[in-house]
């Protein structure tokens, strides 16, 4: 006999209230149930049944610490083994699940609670979790709290609600992800001005937390040391005076004392250094403005594609330093290993590569012979690469990005020009559509998805590398002129971090690059970054989570 025919038997000899020997009685709602089954979905009802067992008749058992609805979904889950977790009944089902030691519930209104965490509800559901001995739900709140900080602690109103221990274990954590410390400075002053007269003699406390040090003289000067709550705190004064002093008397730009950790961290992988192609793995640091040289003895790959997918990094056809490659490996983040992916339908130098609706696409490059209109998807669960609608055009070299579920793939090269087409594939329909032409051809330029437009930066055209910057709206199928970048570049590595636009590498008419540069979309500028350690051009760049794939790294 099935489990499942004997769960729908037994749940039916329920239903009709025959065999039933106990009754659990919630509000003068009865339940008939069998006490062998409930035993079995958690230990407070073995335990209650052997205290209290009977011969004879149907014993009743009266509670009044779950409401009526509660009970019948933990006895229908002790029948059925399922149960429907809604956001309505989530936070007191959890409650009953705990006092009754159900297990299975408990476990399914964490895994709810874990995907609906928000800025505003994650304090709130880390004490939850903790009253509830709920330690990874626990666990993944306070990383919620850490990695969305600002927005937790302008939005929650459970963050006005901490403690000052657990305020001041927050804010000293270098994990906290704060853009720039006055986030923190702000943040206290919010949580003190919740209750100020029982708050404030925990300002000192508090500010101690808080990184001085990372913030402008000018910030420090203006805000911090005006404050009322600093000045009325000769012990808050004398911290913000040091850290005046200190930083007035630096001839460093280096950050003068540990920097906070990113949430998200960049990868700059392979490449063409030294005339030849190359392995180098570096990682860049927003916080602490630098770069982090990365030890590997993956093989040398450049112009290749490159995407960051489930944990791992994808590095996807391109050119070995002897031949056009078809193979893919992938690295590990978590155990830093690489292993072989299955090899495309074919072989792609320049090829261009996106992740969209967790599959990878390979799209157009060259194979040696010819500049390819082909192009491909790989399934990572199945591991499998399939061959999609071929392109309008044959693109080598060319730009791509996604957007709103579509696939975009800009510029490139197809036989003594570049192109100045673009088109955009759409994964419902296994079509591909032409879209506004960019009017002036690019070969080698990159595309990134940046405030819901396409980006379309440098390039090689005329005999000479472009810092032109193009944004394509999708919604009215035109393009638009950006500011240009600083320096003039092919060939580089692309990508978004922390809304901002960042080119590292590349070529120009001088050479392999190091120079790196991001876009603000709201200053409307491009400023510069730390330079890469190694020049190089044929990189590709990707965003990696630091939690949990990049901790090793930083």
């Amino acid at each position: 006999m099935s489990t499942i025919f004997f769960n729908n038997t037994i749940n039916e000899l329920r239903l009709e209230g025959k065999l039933c020997d106990a009754v659990i009685s919630v509000d003068d709602v009865e339940f008939k149930v069998h006490r062998i089954i409930l035993c079995n979905c958690g230990s407070y009802f073995r335990d209650l049944f052997r205290s209290k067992s009977s011969t004879s008749g149907q014993q009743v058992y009266s509670f009044s610490q779950v409401s009526p609805n509660i009970m019948n979904l933990i006895v229908e889950y002790a029948y059925t083994g399922s149960v429907v977790v809604t956001e309505e009944n989530v936070l007191e089902l959890l409650a009953g699940a705990d006092y009754f030691s159900v297990k299975g519930i408990m476990q399914a209104c964490c895994n709810f609670v874990e995907q609906h965490l928000s800025s505003k509800n994650c304090v709130h559901m880390w004490m939850l979790a903790d009253i509830h001995k709920c330690p990874e739900l626990r666990q993944k709140a306070y990383i919620h709290m850490l990695h969305h900080f600002k927005e937790v602690a302008g939005f929650s109103l459970k963050f006005l609600q901490l403690s000052v221990d657990q305020l001041a274990d927050l804010i000293k954590k270098d994990e906290l992800n704060a853009r720039q410390e006055s986030t923190v400075f702000e943040a206290v002053l919010r949580w003190i001005e919740y209750a100020p007269e029982e708050r404030r003699c925990h300002m000192a406390t508090l500010l101690s937390k808080v990184r001085l040090l990372l913030m402008s003289s000018e910030y420090l000067m203006d805000t911090v040391s005006t404050n009322a709550l600093v000045t009325k705190c000769s012990l808050c004064t004398k911290m913000v005076i040091q850290a005046m002093k200190t930083l007035r008397e630096s001839n460093t730009n280096r950050p003068l004392t540990r920097t906070r950790l990113p949430s998200a961290v960049l990868f700059a992988i392979g490449g063409w250094a030294n005339n030849c192609p190359t392995n180098r793995i570096e990682i860049y640091n927003v916080r602490a403005d630098r770069w982090v040289k990365v030890n590997d003895e993956e093989a040398p790959r450049a112009f290749y594609g490159c995407v960051c997918l489930n944990g791992f990094v994808y590095c996807i056809g391109g050119y070995d330093g002897l031949k056009y490659l078809s193979s893919v490996r992938k690295l590990n983040l978590v155990t830093q290993t690489w292993q072989d992916v299955g090899p495309m339908h074919a072989v792609r130098c320049y090829v261009s590569v996106v992740a969209l609706n967790g599959c990878i696409y390979a799209m157009g490059g060259c194979d040696g012979n010819e500049k390819l209109k082909t192009a491909e998807r790989y399934q990572p669960d199945i591991s499998q690469w399939t061959l999609i609608a071929p392109m309008n055009e044959k693109r080598s070299n060319a730009g791509t990005a996604t957007l709103h579920g579509k696939v975009y793939i800009c510029g490139g090269f197809k036989r003594n020009e570049p192109l100045s087409s673009a088109e955009c594939y759409n994964p419902d329909t296994n079509q591909w559509t032409l879209i506004a032409s960019m009017e002036i051809g690019c070969n080698a330029g990159r595309a990134a998805a940046y405030k819901d437009r396409i980006y379309v930066i440098g390039g090689y055209r005329n005999s000479s590398h472009t810092s032109r910057a193009i944004a394509y709206d999708p919604l009215s199928n035109q393009w638009s002129m950006v500011n240009p970048m600083i320096h003039a570049r092919s060939s580089f590595g692309i990508a978004v971090l922390e809304d901002q636009l960042y080119v590292a590498g590349g070529f120009d008419n001088h050479g392999t690059l190091s120079k790196v540069e991001r876009f603000d979309e709201k200053a409307n500028m491009w400023n510069i970054v730390r330079d890469l350690k190694l020049p190089r051009s044929g990189l590709s760049c990707c965003v990696v989570d630091r939690y949990p794939y990049a901790t090793a790294y930083l």
